[in-house]
């Protein structure tokens, strides 16, 4: 049985409980977020890959502030939170993430798991498991993964940190772009998800993922 029929009621009252806390000022909504097409501000045709740039955005901000269907957490294989994002997503999410983590066992290198987000904007957590040795197809398999769990859970968006980048030590600009790479890949043979958000923490991961998405754009544009 998916994610989504189990905790269908019970992530409904979560979403009650989420506009309480919040309210609309601290949360970033996907109308505020715009697409590297409207970023880009470049006509083109209605050419296939324009609607691709539609679904794709990158921002510097606060993953937890997020009101997208599901946001990706950088999680250690214990996925009982840690520094970083991992940290700052379980204090947001607050314990309720914890003791639904607690009876995962755990999560490999390279995989996802999905949870309820909580006390977060967002209603999904996706859990991934980023490499310590610098595996680039470790790196593509959590973007995969997290990809294929947003299909099999109805999530119609979705925000990615960037995994590996941290204390876990994998190179910015690779990591961009295995990110690019893998989701567009996955973009291009599933319509379901609407809006995948690369949400940057550092300037510097923001002008990589610029810098690629505006060089992929001019290329199915120019």
């Amino acid at each position: 049985m998916l994610y989504r029929t189990v905790h269908h009621l019970s992530s409904s009252i979560r979403a009650l409980h989420r506009l309480s806390r919040y309210g609309v000022r601290k949360m970033t909504t996907l109308a505020d977020i715009p697409s590297c097409e409207s970023l880009f501000k470049k006509k083109r045709d209605g050419a296939y890959e324009g609607r691709m740039f539609q679904r794709l955005s990158f921002i510097t901000g606060d993953i937890t502030r997020l009101a997208v269907d599901a946001i990706v957490n950088a999680a250690n294989s214990l996925l009982l939170g840690g520094g970083g994002v991992d940290g700052a997503i379980h204090r947001a999410a607050g314990p309720g993430l914890l003791k639904e983590c607690r009876g995962l066992g755990g999560c490999a290198v390279g995989s996802a798991k999905i949870t309820g987000g909580y006390n977060l904007p967002a209603k999904y957590v996706i859990h991934c498991v980023g490499p310590l040795n610098g595996s680039a197809e470790a790196l593509r398999s959590c973007y995969d993964t997290a990809m294929r769990l947003c299909t099999e859970n109805g999530i119609k968006s979705v925000a990615f940190p960037c995994i590996a980048t941290g204390v876990y030590g994998f190179p910015h600009a690779p990591a961009a772009q295995i990110a690019v790479k893998t989701v567009w890949d996955y973009l291009e043979k599933h319509d379901d998800i609407e809006r995948v958000i690369f949400c940057c923490f550092l300037d510097e991961d923001y002008s990589i993922y610029e810098n690629l998405l505006r060089a992929k754009f001019q290329e199915f544009t120019s």
